[in-house]
């Protein structure tokens, strides 16, 4: 009975893993069916590097670099506001934080990982949007209100899984440090963190993922504006907020570039992905 319960489980647990395997491979065959088409009609360099998204022109023309460098300028500004304060609030947590304030302050992270979206871009929009139109020139709508809110809401995933990795690391590792004369601080900056370097590069990267597909929040106060963007307080359009904004009228041609700029995304996602594996196995070796 035993084996027979053994030999079950083994097949739920393959079949399980085949899905997701075939859903993956299903998102990637309709991504590229309806987007590499449009990309070639439109030219790969023209929508790669185009400056211009202007679907009502005749001809129109879609390029999609306003987009791209949008995304990238936004989740580098998410990451600069959030990694370093995710990794230090883990670091307090795990290592430094009294019993009584962690009963409040871990529940406190876990619940600003399961706030929705709309709730970030609305308070980003009543919160942050209006004290830069104040302190800042601009109407508060751009690409640091962007970047603000994204580092905000990165921080769950990168608090979390940073703790979960430091707490991993054996305790001989702390203790021997401080044997040899390590301050408390120290032990933890230079081998504590240092050895789970790897689940620290977990959460970072499972960060942007979330900061580079974010749509919602991002629509609510990134001023959604095609085009270069050439400083912080500038409005910008991400490529997420870019289908979500037109997909629902977009027709033909308009939406095949809409399904090629998902590739686009999709292609950036795949790229942190096999740069993280990267990084996992030169640790390794």
């Amino acid at each position: 009975m035993n084996q027979f319960k053994e030999t079950l489980m083994k097949y739920i647990f393959l079949l399980s893993a085949m899905l997701s395997i075939f859903s993956v491979v299903l998102i990637c065959l309709f991504l590229f069916i309806n987007g590499i088409p449009a990309m070639s009609e439109i030219g790969v360099f023209n929508f790669l590097l185009g400056r211009r998204w202007t679907p009502i022109d005749v001809p129109p023309i879609f390029g999609i670099l306003p987009m791209i460098l949008g995304s990238i300028y936004v989740t580098i500004g998410a990451i600069v506001i959030g990694v370093p304060i995710g990794i230090l609030t883990a670091v307090f947590m795990a290592e430094m934080c009294p019993k009584p304030f962690y009963k409040i302050l871990k529940p406190s992270v876990d619940l600003l990982a399961g706030i929705p979206s709309v709730v970030y871009g609305f308070f980003g929009l009543v919160v942050i949007v209006p004290f830069i139109r104040t302190n800042f020139q601009g109407n508060g709508l751009s690409m640091l209100a962007a970047s603000i809110l994204l580092g905000i809401m990165i921080l769950p995933t990168i608090i979390s899984i940073t703790e979960n990795s430091i707490r991993a690391v054996p305790k001989s590792y702390y203790d021997g440090a401080v044997a040899l004369g390590a301050s408390h601080e120290r032990a933890i900056f230079s081998v504590i963190l240092p050895a789970a370097k790897s689940g620290i590069m977990a959460g970072v990267i499972l960060g942007i993922g979330r900061a580079i597909g974010e749509t919602m929040a991002v629509v609510m106060v990134a001023g959604n504006q095609a085009r270069v963007p050439t400083g912080p307080l500038e409005g910008v359009r991400t490529l997420t907020t870019n289908i979500v904004l037109e997909m629902s009228y977009a027709a033909e041609l308009h939406r095949g570039a809409l399904v090629a700029t998902a590739v686009v995304l999709f292609v950036f996602i795949l790229i942190l992905n096999l740069l993280f594996s990267l990084l996992s196995k030169g640790e390794k070796i």
